[in-house]
């Protein structure tokens, strides 16, 4: 970009500066018209064609002022023709190869800085940086609704301009405002970093929605296992030192299925869970007992659970049942009481008789699901290289 302020005017460094553009290194790969245009005329592009593009026409209409600037201008990037109405990129200096290397150069070259306000204009940026470096390219950075990120990234003309540029103390601000300044390895290396973060807290929310979702449904199904669980606990209490759970299921064997025994040898209260209607398990061990249920001899009293403590009694019942598969899963399934939960009993054949066996819907285990998937939404950053083709654009757009 020409800088010539002793020998130029504003007007002319400005209009150099943008035709500059049009044919540098940065534009001229892929803008598609222009490209069209030079192999018309062995690479010439007649003035009144360059007049129409929109920034330059925004600074002069007038085909003199453009060749004054580029006479005066000392890149010696672009010629006139001899009757001065066109002109073209000096064929001394072609277009660089882009390889790998050219990309590896244009990186090393190239300086990141951040926090111009989202109204700040292309000229402004560009009055900032008169007398900062000859500056290659200024790229805005937009978002996909075109609209201006506060950021752009400089090429300069050498990787010693960028690292020069990069020492200054007066980049660090804007109009009184806070800029961020980096190289382009500091600002991909940190823009790694926040997408690193970016992905673990998203993990982490997924995973937290997928345990408040699980909670969620096993609460509701457990909701509906209440309301289908109902006259089905038989409540005792009494002496009962010497009575084992597999006592229960003799006494009422033959009387009502027990699917769950909620005791511990020792205590002097439980509670039965049936296949069915307690009362009438009750009824018919009562009846063939002789009108007294008794235990190893020891009175026992007995009472059908309703309402909250039924509730309350089978919400404890289903949640030690899942404790209990969740241990069994954990241990391959072979662990000691595998199935049997608080109140299985092994019978022969290898069955359990005091599995529950809930009708209706089936209650989800933790262990049932799988890992949560990973949230893949991610911040677009623009890419390194130019893109194969583009619409023509203006300088820094």
């Amino acid at each position: 970009m020409a800088e010539n302020p002793e020998e130029m005017s504003p007007l002319e460094v400005k209009v150099s500066r943008q035709i500059e553009y049009y044919f540098g290194n940065h534009n001229l790969p892929r803008d598609t018209f222009l490209k069209e245009q030079l192999q018309l005329d062995d690479g010439w592009v007649t003035l009144e064609v360059m007049l129409r593009f929109n920034r330059l026409k925004c600074l002069t209409t007038d085909s003199s002022v453009v060749v004054s600037s580029l006479r005066k201008s000392k890149t010696g990037l672009l010629e006139i023709s001899e009757d001065e109405t066109k002109v073209r990129r000096c064929p001394s200096k072609p277009l660089p190869e882009i390889n790998d290397d050219y990309k590896d150069t244009l990186k090393h070259k190239s300086v990141y800085i951040k926090g111009f306000p989202l109204e700040t204009t292309l000229d402004e940026i560009q009055e900032w940086l008169n007398g900062k470096g000859t500056i290659e390219n200024i790229q805005l950075r937009r978002t996909l609704q075109r609209q201006f990120k506060g950021s752009v990234f400089l090429c300069f003309d050498t990787e010693a301009a960028a690292k020069q540029f990069l020492e200054r103390s007066d980049i660090k601000s804007f109009n009184d405002n806070q800029m961020l300044v980096l190289s382009r390895d500091d600002y991909h290396a940190k823009k790694t970093e926040e997408r690193k973060h970016f992905k673990a807290e998203n993990k982490a929310k997924a995973r937290q929605d997928k345990e408040q979702l699980q909670k969620h449904t096993e609460e509701k199904e457990m909701g509906l296992l209440l309301d289908e669980q109902t006259g089905c606990l038989l409540k005792f209490s009494g002496e009962l030192q010497d009575v084992s759970r597999e006592d229960f299921h003799e006494l009422f064997s033959g009387r009502g299925k027990i699917k769950w025994v909620d005791f511990t040898r020792g205590a002097k209260e439980g509670t039965l869970l049936f296949d069915g209607k307690a009362k009438e398990a009750f009824d018919k061990a009562k009846e063939a007992e002789g009108g007294e249920l008794k235990m190893k001899d020891s009175s026992v009293t007995w009472e059908v659970l309703e309402g909250e403590e039924e509730k309350e009694t089978m919400k404890s019942i289903i949640e030690a049942q899942q404790e209990s598969l969740s241990r069994s899963k954990g241990r391959g399934g072979r662990g000691r009481g595998g199935g049997r939960g608080r109140g299985g009993r092994r019978g022969r054949g290898g069955r359990d008789r005091g599995g529950i066996q809930f009708k209706g819907r089936r209650t989800k285990f933790e262990s049932d699901e799988d890992e949560a998937p990973e949230a893949r939404k991610r911040d677009r950053e623009d890419a390194d290289g130019p893109a194969a083709k583009v619409p023509k654009t203006e300088n820094g757009s």
